[in-house]
C-alpha cells in the first residue's frame, strides 16, 4: 500500500534512494552490469526510510512480535527469505495449527483490511506482508487487541517469499494499492510484474486468484499491459473501464483526456476489502478506483482479454 499513513517521525522528502536502502522487489534477476558480467543490485520497488516507532506502536511491537511477526527473514538491508525456508502447506500447518486455506496481502499499510478479513473469516488463515516498521506494529497492535489467532505477519520482500512458495499453498494472493512509482524510468520498479506474476501463478495454483487494486489511472493501464495476455492467468473481471493507451505521470497527466482510449475488463470493487483511511483519501481526491481479479489457469487456456479502441 502506498504511502500509508503511521505513527513515525517525519522523513526528509529528499531521502536518498542507495543501495543499502532498497527493500522488495519486482521479481526480476539480478542484473548484470552491460559488458562486464558484474551483478548489479536487484530491481526493487519500494525503498526503506529510517524512521522510529512512537511509544504506542513499540509497546504493541514489544508485546505482540512473539505472536504474530514470523522470523523468516534473513536479515539483510533487501529483507530475503532466510535460506530453508519454504511456503508449504506444511509450514502453513505449522505455523498456523491448522490446514485452512492461506490468503496473503503484500503491502498491508496499516493493517486495516487484512486485520479486518481475518477477524471476518476465522477459518481463513492470512499472512500480512509488510516491510515497513510502522505498519508491521500497527497490524499486530489491531491484531492483538481482537486477540486473532489466524493472522501472522512477516517482514520481507514478497517477490523472493513467493519464490520458495509450493505450488498450490495459497488459496489467494492480495495486492492491493501498491506504490505506483509515476516516473517512467522508475516502473520496472513497480510491484507487478511477469516475473512475480509467474511465482504467483504457482503458489496458488488453478483456480487461485490474485486480487489487484490501484486508484492510479496508469497503474491500472501497467496491470492490464502486465496480466492480461499473460500465459496461466484468466481476466475474470465483468466491467469495462476505458484507459488511455499511453502511459501518463507526472508531467502529462492533465494531457490523458485527450489520448487515444481503449476498453479494458476490470473487477467490480472487491467486496472482501474494507474502506481504509487510505482508499478514502484516494476517494475524496476524486481518483476512481481500478479493481482486478486474475484467476491461475492452465497455460493452454486463451486468456486474451477484448480490447477495443474507443
Amino acid at each position: 500500500m502506498t504511502n500509508p499513513e503511521s505513527d513515525v517521525a517525519p522523513e526528509s522528502p529528499d531521502l536518498e534512494i542507495t543501495d543499502d536502502t532498497r527493500a522488495a522487489a519486482d521479481n526480476n534477476p539480478i542484473e548484470t552490469e552491460a559488458g562486464t558480467g558484474h551483478p548489479m543490485h536487484k530491481v526493487l520497488s519500494f525503498v526503506r526510510r529510517s524512521g522510529r516507532l512512537d511509544d504506542r506502536l513499540q509497546r504493541a511491537w514489544d508485546r505482540y512480535a512473539d505472536t504474530y511477526l514470523l522470523d523468516i527473514a534473513a536479515g539483510n538491508g533487501l529483507l530475503d527469505v532466510r535460506e530453508g525456508v519454504q511456503l508449504s502447506r506444511e509450514f502453513v500447518e505449522r505455523t498456523w495449527g491448522n490446514g485452512n486455506p492461506l490468503i496473503v496481502e503484500i503491502g498491508t499499510g496499516q493493517g486495516e483490511n487484512v486485520v479486518a478479513a481475518a477477524a471476518t473469516h476465522p477459518d481463513t488463515n492470512f499472512l500480512a506482508l509488510e516491510v515497513y516498521d510502522p505498519g508491521v506494529a500497527h497490524t499486530m497492535l489491531l491484531a492483538g487487541k481482537q486477540e486473532l489467532t489466524n493472522l501472522r505477519v512477516a517482514q520481507v520482500n514478497a517477490p523472493e517469499l513467493f519464490k520458495v512458495a509450493e505450488a498450490g499453498s495459497v488459496a489467494e494472493v492480495w495486492t492491493f494499492f501498491p506504490d505506483p512509482w509515476p516516473k517512467k524510468k522508475h516502473h520496472k520498479r513497480r510491484i507487478v510484474q511477469e516475473g512475480l506474476a509467474a511465482d504467483i501463478h504457482r503458489a496458488l495454483g488453478e483456480g487461485g486468484v490474485w486480487r489487484i487494486a490501484t486508484d492510479i489511472e496508469d497503474y491500472a493501464l501497467h496491470v492490464h499491459e502486465v496480466m492480461d495476455d499473460l500465459p496461466g492467468w484468466h481476466n475474470i473481471g465483468t466491467m469495462t473501464a476505458s484507459l488511455p493507451l499511453e502511459h501518463v505521470g507526472k508531467g502529462n497527466a492533465d494531457l490523458a483526456a485527450d489520448m487515444p482510449h481503449a476498453d479494458f475488463t476490470e473487477s467490480e470493487r472487491f467486496a472482501g476489502r474494507v474502506l481504509t483511511n487510505f482508499e478514502k483519501k484516494g476517494l475524496t481526491a476524486g481518483r476512481v478506483i481500478h479493481d482486478f481479479t486474475y484467476q491461475a489457469v492452465g497455460e493452454d487456456t486463451d486468456t486474451n482479454t477484448d480490447k477495443a479502441e474507443a
